[in-house]
């Protein structure tokens, strides 16, 4: 499946550990960076939570390092999601290394849509489930 929505972005020196390369914690923050731009883009944005009609809660988020990146690399991050559910979305990210042109890394988010009140799961809100249809039909079951 390609992933539908490409953003770029810059590793920081403070993305890198004591070997000088990316630390393994931060290509998730880098991949979320650019996951949460994809959101937006479907009419979900974290900046603007308190709007939303629930939260998300990430419950799971799987990572396959394929090689290094460096502190001034730039990073291509596609992302798209994988799986629409009732009350919960997979996203998928492939990472390469702009510098290297190599694989970086490559993964999944899953979060689930939570009641703000209850906090227990509600379904996916349908505004958004209509947005990211229209733009990845293939979810549709």
């Amino acid at each position: 499946m390609a992933l539908p929505y490409k953003g770029v972005i810059k590793v920081r020196f403070a993305d890198s550990d004591a070997n000088g390369h990316v630390y393994f914690g931060s290509y998730a923050v880098l991949a979320d960076e650019v996951s949460a731009e994809y959101w937006a883009e479907l009419g979900w944005d974290f900046s603007t939570v308190q709007a939303q009609p629930a939260l998300t809660f990430m419950v799971n988020s799987n990572i396959d390092y394929h090689s290094e990146c460096l502190p001034g690399d730039f990073v291509e991050v596609s992302v798209g999601f994988t799986r629409l559910g009732n009350s919960s979305v997979t996203l998928a990210f492939d990472m390469t290394n702009q510098r290297s042109g190599e694989r970086a890394a490559s993964g999944t988010f899953t979060s689930v849509f939570v009641d703000k009140t209850t906090r227990r799961s509600c379904p996916v809100p349908e505004a958004f489930r209509c947005a990211l249809l229209a733009r990845q039909p293939e979810l549709a079951h």
